[in-house]
């Protein structure tokens, strides 16, 4: 089971990196009405919580920026931002590292239990395999955050020609 989780999740990154591959990076800052984040937000909260997830399960995770947390973790929003948001590029980048790394985790570390349950809102995670698999499940939520994003920006942009 911990294989096809893996496997589900690299799948899903792959399809989110080919989507945002091809984006403008115009796009990526643009916060249309009634979103209260980006697709950079969205991009960044993918990663920042990918780390969280997989460090919760005891898995190493790929060296981020000292800031990301600050800009990406849950509750924060573009409009609080200070400081210019990383670039399309750099975010592919670490999207694309994180994707080497979940290639190189075995399966087998998805086994067993956390060293305590984790409870976020409404659900509790008690072992390993659970809470990645949120995590991916997490990221295709993102993704079609994402998606709706593009849909809304696009419609704009074809509206003001």
């Amino acid at each position: 089971m911990s294989t096809a989780i893996l496997n589900s999740g690299k799948s899903i990154r792959k399809i989110l990196v080919h989507q945002l591959q091809s984006l403008p990076e115009e796009y990526f800052n643009v916060q249309p009405v009634p979103f209260n984040n980006t697709v950079n937000w969205n991009v960044g909260h993918i990663i920042v919580s990918l780390n969280t997830f997989l460090s919760l399960c005891g898995i190493d995770t790929i060296d981020l920026p000292e800031g990301y947390p600050g800009l990406y973790k849950m509750g924060t929003k573009p409009a609080d931002w200070t400081d210019a948001p990383p670039s399309k590029e750099e975010l592919l980048q670490y999207l694309t590292s994180q994707l080497n790394h979940l290639s190189e985790v075995a399966p087998e570390a998805l086994e067993g239990a956390l060293n305590s349950p984790i409870t976020m809102g409404p659900l509790q995670f008690e072992q390993k395999a659970e809470l990645c698999n949120f995590a991916f499940v997490h990221e295709a939520m993102h993704a079609s955050t994402i998606a709706s994003l593009l849909k809304v920006i696009k419609h704009q942009e074809s509206a003001t020609k």
